[in-house]
């Protein structure tokens, strides 16, 4: 796309014919990625396509297209992603956010703006802080606690956190799930890697997302186990535990909060796709 100038009508044709091998949206890419590199909306470049980019765009988009093709994910290339109606800084530090966790903000901020009080809020393994930034920034009042084991991950979502103007109101820890922090906590969030490990080698982010952030251990539910099983001290009674699952966990998992922490009520909801995504967890049966 270097040399004589190149119409926008052209660069897409060309973009999004090499995306193809590599992306399910190639259309899609290619429009955000010029985008990108002209700094406005897609919808403006399909408007003025028969425009021409200039020489430096075209060099940009170019270089990009190559790390594309060489199978860098889109999000990493551009450095942020989309959440929640928000751009999130991204990079390979961190996971990139996917629409279905937006069903975890959803239920959390639904149900802080229900309790109409201030409340202890806590988003263990926050990875890019998508989570624990999108419910400051619904919920003006909410405080929220972050943690990780990733210093890496943290440096980014303090990122976040600032660009959305909520860094005051978030305090990110480093930290193995909710060691080290005080709770017990009202609204509890978590996306913790989930992904069985027997399965890792076939799951397409883990050749280019940070894989321990992935990797769940044996059907998956290591991780997310360990954090149901601390559930009767890092709950309020009136607290509610918002994980996020993959497929095909519900069962074990119901099972391990039977034993770990009996009299409460957990419900597991399913996403757009119709699999389930969301175990809800309420410390008491009643909803208390």
């Amino acid at each position: 796309m270097t040399g004589d100038a190149v119409r926008i009508e052209e660069a897409l044709r060309r973009a999004q014919a090499a995306l193809a091998a590599v992306s399910d949206t190639p259309a899609s890419d290619a429009r955000l990625l010029l985008a990108d590199a002209l700094a406005v909306s897609p919808t403006w470049v399909l408007a003025h396509n028969s425009e021409s980019l200039a020489p430096e765009v075209a060099a940009s988009v170019a270089a990009r297209l190559e790390r594309c093709v060489r199978g860098e994910p889109l999000p990493y290339v551009l450095g942020w992603w989309e959440f929640y109606g928000r751009r999130f800084a991204v990079g390979p530090a961190v996971l990139i956010p996917r629409p279905e966790t937006e069903l975890l903000v959803d239920y959390a901020v639904a149900d802080l703006r229900r309790r109409g009080l201030p409340s202890k809020i806590v988003d263990v393994g926050t990875g890019s802080g998508c989570i624990a930034v999108s419910i400051a920034a619904e919920v003006p009042e909410a405080v929220v606690v972050a943690t990780d084991v990733s210093r890496a991950a943290l440096a980014v979502a303090r990122k976040n956190a600032a660009q959305h103007g909520v860094a005051s109101r978030l305090r990110f820890v480093a930290a193995d799930l909710l060691d080290g922090v005080v709770g017990p906590w009202d609204v509890l969030c978590a996306n913790l890697p989930y992904v069985a490990r027997e399965r890792i080698e076939r799951t397409p982010p883990a050749r280019t997302e940070p894989v321990g952030a992935l990797d769940g251990g044996l059907g998956g539910v290591a991780i997310v186990g360990r954090l149901l099983r601390s559930l009767g001290d890092g709950l309020s009674p009136a607290g509610v535990a918002l994980v996020e699952i993959d497929e095909g966990q519900g069962r074990e998992l119901l099972r391990i909060l039977r034993e770990s922490l009996p009299g409460s009520r957990a419900q597991i909801l399913p996403d757009l796709a119709g699999r389930e995504r969301l175990l809800v967890v309420r410390r008491h049966a009643d909803g208390r």
